[in-house]
């Protein structure tokens, strides 16, 4: 059985592929992460911005 890893895809991705990485991890579709990123981004006074840049220098990019 394959291991489940959250990992930043080379496609499909729009900036660093945090949202495209955290919507195939979770099942979930990327349009629906991505708003909530910038809706939580919004609410939190920006907040989200350092998370995502955070996310994009810990979660590890998908192996070719």
């Amino acid at each position: 059985m394959m291991e489940k890893r959250l990992t930043r895809p080379k496609e499909g991705r729009m900036l660093g592929g945090v949202c495209a990485g955290m919507g195939k991890y979770f099942d979930v579709d990327v349009s629906i992460v991505r708003i909530l990123w910038v809706v939580l981004t919004l609410l939190s006074i920006g907040i989200g911005i350092f998370a995502y840049i955070a996310a994009w220098i810990l979660i590890p990019e998908e192996e070719s």
